[in-house]
């Protein structure tokens, strides 16, 4: 693979397991050097998913590439604002921030069959919900443009989802969908603000892909895919690597004249 990011520091937050591991690989395989965030650095055993050498990080090294794990919560402005000196401290620069962490997770110690309504979901929910996927990546973002302004260049890649893009008949899901459509709305306004400092700030929307959790929780078991991939144009769930694909893109210069855009990854189950 062309080394294109030669030189390059790259920041994946939740980059210890699927969706994030996968960017974090593809990275590296570019040249980059990795930091790795997660609340967890060894999150990629919860699900069973296979590594390739003791930690995230060796992989990265395995690439001859240098790696950084930094365990922190990116719902909090003090552990956000200390990942950025640790990376600047470390490698005196940042090139590129994927905001990776987040997903459909339950608020700790939520019930199961805790409401997710518009109409009927609780404070407590909603506000975790959004925190985890919205407030995180304006976070980082924040913390993330003070040193790309100053170098006058910079590509951050936020991470919403086709739940930001549509809903179903039967709605549902609210927090989380809202939070993601509000990370392509801020992609758009980060973006027109950041483009004078040579920065470019995009999104993507994966759709059904098979990440280590979405396949724990079910996701390929044969009903369940079938019934998914009569409803995607190209007839097949994606897997991470699918992705990080469209991230190589959107960090190389094969998108520098790209900002505020939102990349929908997701074989065509979206079309308009």
């Amino acid at each position: 693979m062309e080394q294109k990011l030669l030189g390059k520091v790259a920041l994946v937050t939740g980059g210890a397991r699927g969706l994030g591991r996968a960017y974090v690989l593809r990275l590296a395989q570019l040249g980059a050097d990795v930091v790795i965030n997660d609340i967890n650095l060894e999150a990629y055993k919860e699900f069973g998913e296979q590594i390739t050498a003791s930690t995230v990080m060796d992989e990265v090294r395995n690439f001859g590439r240098r790696s950084l794990g930094i365990r922190a919560d990116v719902m909090k402005k003090a552990e956000v604002d200390d990942i950025f000196k640790k990376i600047l401290d470390e490698f005196g620069r940042i090139d590129i921030l994927i905001n990776n962490a987040g997903g459909a997770l339950r608020r700790p110690r939520a019930t199961e069959h805790s409401p997710m309504g518009a109409s009927d979901v609780s404070e407590e929910d909603f506000i975790y919900q959004f925190n985890i996927n919205f407030w995180g990546t304006v976070l980082c973002c924040q913390a993330a443009a003070i040193p790309m302004k100053r170098q006058r260049s910079g590509k951050i890649v936020n991470v919403s989802s086709q739940a930001g893009l549509h809903t179903t008949v039967r709605g549902g899901g609210m927090p989380y969908s809202v939070a993601k459509a509000a990370i392509i709305h801020y992609t758009r306004i980060l973006a027109a603000e950041l483009g004078r400092y040579n920065i470019n700030v995009n999104c993507i929307a994966p759709g059904w892909i098979l990440s280590s959790r979405a396949i724990a929780q079910g996701r390929n078991e044969p009903e369940r895919r079938k019934s998914l991939e009569s409803q995607i144009a190209l007839g097949r769930l994606g897997w991470p690597e699918d992705c990080a694909k469209v991230v190589e893109f959107l960090v190389t210069d094969l998108s520098d004249y790209i900002t505020g855009q939102c990349i929908s990854v997701c074989g065509g189950y979206i079309l308009f």
